[in-house]
């Protein structure tokens, strides 16, 4: 087993471990829940093939739906997020081909590219995790609060996560 593929086995644990321990437990103002654990979709390697990445962001949700109690929409926003990452990355970069590395980061994306990835899958998961779970339009005032909360709120943790496990050699001013 290669290194990177034994450090994304390590982080998934400790995401989803942090997930469902800690952050399914906070809800700020009733609206903002943080969802961190897909903070690794976004890092897999784009080398990596779809099935591959919808297959690891299946499980991914299942294992957090499994302990959340959340009954397969863990496991539905996720595989779709992870069906939708190499689309949405390349609306910010027009050749996967010419990344100095395979892996998402601020230091392959630039930060700016970076945080706009990003943001756009949890804003894409947020809307479908809280649609699901409403499964009407019937508060819309809600539900879009929900998201936008929610999205600034799991932004600001992965960001934080972001830094922290980034080398500083890596790390740019």
């Amino acid at each position: 087993m290669t290194k990177t593929a034994l450090r994304f086995i390590v982080l998934a644990i400790v995401l989803v471990l942090a997930q469902v321990m800690v952050f399914n437990n906070i809800c700020l103002f009733n609206v903002a829940v943080p969802m961190v654990f897909i903070y690794l979709i976004g890092r897999l390697p784009v080398t990596m093939s779809a099935n591959a990445v919808m297959t690891v962001g299946f499980f991914l949700g299942l294992t957090v739906d499994v302990f959340s109690d959340t009954y397969g929409m863990n496991a539905l926003a996720c595989t779709v997020l992870a069906a939708l990452r190499r689309p949405v990355l390349r609306l910010y970069v027009n050749r996967e081909e010419d990344l100095p590395d395979p892996v998402p980061s601020m230091h392959s994306l630039g930060t700016g590219t970076y945080l706009k990835y990003l943001l756009t899958l949890t804003l894409l998961y947020c809307m479908m995790i809280f649609t699901i779970e409403a499964f009407t339009f019937f508060n819309p005032l809600r539900l879009i609060l929900r998201i936008i909360c929610s999205t600034a709120l799991s932004m600001l943790v992965m960001v934080g996560i972001d830094s922290l496990l980034t080398p500083r050699s890596e790390k740019r001013l």
